[in-house]
């Protein structure tokens, strides 16, 4: 299994087995990275420029993939723990409350090798601790935890007594 530098487990064996396409592909099947960063990496650029910006991954005559490429990123954008569903619930103006989803990276440089390829899916934080603290993987048939549950709840509840009406006759009465 993947490990991060500090050798705890990503929870995964091939990390772009769990990668989508890369962050940088547009609709029209061009290289964004390319066209908007090319002073990041010219040469780079210069092929691409020379392809017409079309990325060598999506072309069917191209035996690349996307591990191939230099400059592959991959955010998943779902806001739900891919292991156990638990969906993401952000409260307004509450700011300083941990958030339920947290970001895990899959990929990671071994052997002091710099990585550039940014593979990453949301984890609950209880999913993410199981699967750095263990023998968890990602891919395992998980149901939300308790306590995250709970912590979902508690938030839909306080959502919920923050849309409830209340004249200002009934807020002020009490006062006067």
């Amino acid at each position: 299994m993947e490990k991060t530098p500090q050798g705890t487990s990503v929870g995964v064996d091939d990390p772009y087995d769990f990668a989508g396409v890369c962050d940088y592909l547009t609709g029209e099947g061009q290289c964004r990275y390319a066209l908007e960063y090319a002073g990041h990496d010219p040469e780079f650029a210069r092929e691409r420029a020379a392809d017409d910006y079309e990325c060598p991954v999506v072309d069917p005559e191209s035996d690349w993939t996307w591990a191939d490429c230099p400059h592959f990123r991959s955010r998943n954008r779902d806001r739900e723990c891919v292991r156990c569903g638990l969906e993401a619930k952000r409260m307004a103006h509450h700011d300083d409350e941990r958030p339920l989803l947290e970001e895990h990276h899959l990929s990671y440089g071994r052997d002091g090798e710099t990585l550039s390829h940014e593979i990453t899916v949301y984890l609950c934080r209880w999913c993410h601790a199981k699967v750095h603290d263990s023998w968890a993987r990602i891919t395992d048939d998980a149901a939300p935890d308790p306590e995250a549950i709970a912590a979902l709840e508690e938030r839909r509840s306080r959502e919920q007594s923050e849309l409830g009406f209340e004249s200002a006759a009934e807020r002020y009465d009490g006062e006067r």
